[in-house]
């Protein structure tokens, strides 16, 4: 059990993130009472499902003599929270928070917060298809990143606290400045948002059989289009000026590439696949700022029952755990792949010996 330093936290909102990281820390961390803030069926749910240990009736409640103190609201209603909060923390509290957005939360916590707490924004680099305090998963943070925003002025004690957080709920600590949070969740998330958005409208516009036919890849391109605009809203307005930045970016090579084609120009155009192709794998070194590299590989099964018990029992012969396991497709009759991920390379390379000499066929991704 990783050495925690904190003994009491109020957990403010214990929806799928809050909820998720308040079981976490109870279920790792008995020493710490876990605290809830949110609305009172929500917070009856909790304790119903173990996710706190103490329902509190007000925020000020929640947080008076706690020294952590983790704001899970969305990032509007965060930075409304902090000036009711102030006069209630203690000396010496941490307080964090999780929302995608972090340059206008830091600012705001450094123009009201008392200087005798100290902030440090967070983003847990995880979620979920649904939403909720039912969502919540105390596994939710395993192997993620976890960025932690902390300033010039922040001490260095109060930091390494905040990593053991982090650590507590199975989850990689990740230091970047708010700036530089931004200006990457920018590129990598809001930008794609917006673009499954626009790929979707662009193919449901269409009055003949284009949607019969976009499967596969458009799917798997696409699948973020189904979040739901309320979440989105306080993060386009909040990371305005870089989301802008980014999409600028982008059109500016869409239409480079408009141009290429209306042209002809192949050769610059099987350049820009080139470039393409080079930098997608480099995607686990170039990711490690924000995710840890990836180790995985895809594995072909037959359909037969219990085919996935049969797959890991070579892995589980050679000690090789798998990190994460997904479903990529499945066909009745023939058979399905699966991506399986693993911690190392060494592990990676160990597994794709075993199961290619249990005659399945397993590639490297």
């Amino acid at each position: 059990m990783i050495d925690f330093p904190f003994e009491r936290c109020a957990v403010l909102g214990t929806g799928l993130i809050g909820g998720s990281l308040a079981w976490a820390l109870r279920q790792h961390n008995s020493g710490c009472t876990i605290v809830g803030f949110d609305r009172p069926q929500v917070l009856e749910r909790a304790e119903e499902r173990g996710i706190i240990d103490a329902k509190a009736a007000s925020m000020g409640a929640a947080v008076d003599g706690s020294d952590l103190v983790v704001l899970a609201f969305p990032p509007g209603k965060i930075l409304a929270a902090m000036e009711q909060l102030a006069p209630h923390l203690s000396e010496g509290t941490v307080v964090t928070d999780v929302a995608s957005v972090k340059r206008a939360v830091v600012d705001q916590a450094n123009e009201v917060l008392p200087e005798h707490v100290t902030f440090i924004g967070g983003h847990p680099m995880s979620g979920a298809e649904t939403s909720g305090v039912d969502a919540a998963d105390p596994i939710l943070f395993e192997n993620a990143a976890y960025v932690l925003t902390p300033t010039d002025s922040t001490p260095q004690p109060a930091l390494n606290a905040m990593h053991a957080v982090v650590e507590a709920v199975g989850a990689t600590p990740i230091i970047l400045s708010p700036d530089a949070h931004d200006r990457i969740v920018a590129r990598v998330s809001h930008l794609p948002q917006l673009l499954a958005v626009a790929l979707m409208q662009h193919a449901g516009a269409a009055d003949d059989d284009t949607l019969a036919l976009a499967a596969g890849g458009f799917r798997d391109l696409t699948r973020i289009a189904d979040s739901p605009f309320d979440l989105w809203r306080e993060i386009l307005v909040g990371n305005q000026g870089r989301i802008l930045d980014a999409l600028a970016d982008f059109t500016r090579r869409l239409q480079t590439m408009q141009r290429q084609v209306a042209m002809g120009d192949m050769d610059e155009l099987e350049a820009l696949f080139d470039e393409a192709q080079e930098a997608r794998a480099q995607l686990p070194e170039r990711a490690s700022g924000l995710m840890r590299p990836a180790y995985d590989c895809t594995v072909r099964v037959p359909d037969m029952a219990g085919a996935l018990h049969e797959m890991t029992k070579p892995l589980a012969r050679v000690g090789v755990s798998v990190r994460d396991i997904e479903l990529l497709r499945v066909r009745d009759g023939t058979g399905g792949t699966f991506r399986l991920a693993f911690e190392t390379a060494e592990a990676l390379r160990a597994a794709l010996d075993a199961l290619n000499a249990e005659g399945f066929e397993a590639h490297a991704n």
